[in-house]
């Protein structure tokens, strides 16, 4: 049961997995093991889509207005705009804030190291506790439905082998998940790259109301200050997953 940068493990397309079908591919220089149990590298589980007959349109991304309150998410908003080099940001409220949190997260990786650290970036964008966020970010991109924020998660190019659209209708049938972060151990270094396991407790909701506990570790991984890295290179990404059913 092995997997590499699956995103059916990481959001959990939990009927993929409540049906322990396989979803995954090599992990990391090799492989981790997924949840899965049974299926072809990157196949997509007919238990994850509904039926033609049955499909709905996908709900709308829920606002970070929505998720945490106008005013909270208005100084989220505002942090934003103030590390933000682009020129047009998504430091919106109408945004979700896991969008919000990324572009936090990318300006402050862009600017590491470029004289004095910005007051907004609290977090050291090569710390451990940087790499979980990564984890705690996908997460709450699932849950208020921004899946192209959460797919980012993976790289710039989302899960290897998975399409935007292939990686949404993983989730069709889930209502809400939550992660717990464990105790974070120092990372591994290896071939020009930090890998930084992340321990997870994650609990799903179906949208007929079953539960789901799952209980294992993502690897998320950056390149080590290497010449001539690119920004997206020295950011940290997830890499691979391992989760197993849990009581």
């Amino acid at each position: 049961m092995t997997l590499r940068r699956n995103p059916l493990v990481q959001a959990l397309p939990w009927a993929c997995l409540f049906a322990l079908s396989a979803c995954g591919s090599a992990s990391r220089e090799e492989a981790t093991a997924s949840p899965q149990a049974s299926a072809t590298d990157t196949e997509q589980p007919a238990a994850t889509a509904a039926p033609p007959s049955q499909s709905l349109p996908p709900a709308e991304p829920l606002s970070c207005a929505e998720e945490i309150g106008a005013t909270a998410a208005q100084k989220r908003a505002d942090l934003c705009r103030n590390v933000s080099p682009a020129t047009h940001p998504p430091c919106n409220v109408a945004n979700s804030c896991a969008m919000i949190e990324d572009e936090i997260a990318r300006s402050c990786a862009l600017f590491d190291s470029k004289g004095d650290p910005m007051p907004e970036c609290a977090v050291d964008p090569r710390s451990k506790e940087a790499a979980a966020a990564v984890v705690e970010r996908y997460y709450s991109a699932l849950n208020a439905r921004d899946y192209g924020t959460a797919w980012q998660q993976w790289g710039d190019n989302g899960p290897p082998n998975q399409t935007l659209e292939k990686f949404q209708a993983g989730f069709a049938h889930t209502r809400s998940t939550h992660v717990a972060i464990g105790k974070l151990e120092p990372g591994d270094a290896g071939a020009g790259s930090i890998y930084q396991p992340v321990p997870v407790t994650i609990d799903a909701t179906l949208d007929d109301g079953t539960h789901q506990r799952f209980r294992g570790t993502y690897v998320v991984r950056r390149v080590n200050d290497v010449d001539g890295a690119s920004a997206a290179q020295l950011r940290w990404h997830i890499d691979s997953a391992k989760l197993t059913p849990a009581r």
